[in-house]
């Protein structure tokens, strides 16, 4: 059994502009990092022109899907029938995507079939967490 669920997804940047494009998303989550959800943007899709990862609790994207959660860099919140709303704040500025609920229940709906919430502590790999404490480099 894979200890990894990875999922695409089709996010719309919310810009001054006209309507653009939907751009590529890739939802990662891995069961050695039971809390954390990754969601990576490519690098075409972003400002910089290099690939962007942000990385945030499953239990904020969980939460966020029924109500506004977040006080930080990572915020979520519903937004009509089907639209989840993640806002992504850094010092260059605010990115604001939509993305299908659907989308985001069936990736959460994995998740849960590979660590279910509350047993998210059966799962941590310490020794890694640790590594990457005492000067480690980490990763998306």
């Amino acid at each position: 059994m894979s200890t990894v669920i990875e999922q695409s997804v089709e996010a719309r940047l919310v810009a001054a502009a006209p309507r653009m494009p939907n751009i590529p998303a890739t939802l990662r989550y891995d069961r050695n990092d039971p809390f954390a959800v990754r969601m990576t943007f490519p690098a075409p899709a972003t400002l910089e022109g290099v690939e962007v990862c942000w990385t945030f609790s499953r239990e904020l994207l969980t939460t966020g899907m029924r109500e506004p959660g977040g006080l930080g860099d990572v915020r979520v919140r519903p937004y009509g029938y089907d639209r989840t709303v993640l806002e992504f704040h850094a010092p260059e500025g605010t990115a604001v995507v939509h993305v299908r609920s659907g989308e985001l229940r069936r990736f959460l709906r994995a998740t849960g079939e590979l660590v279910p919430a509350g047993a998210e502590h059966l799962h941590l790999a310490l020794d890694h967490e640790l590594a990457e404490l005492m000067g480690g480099t980490g990763t998306c």
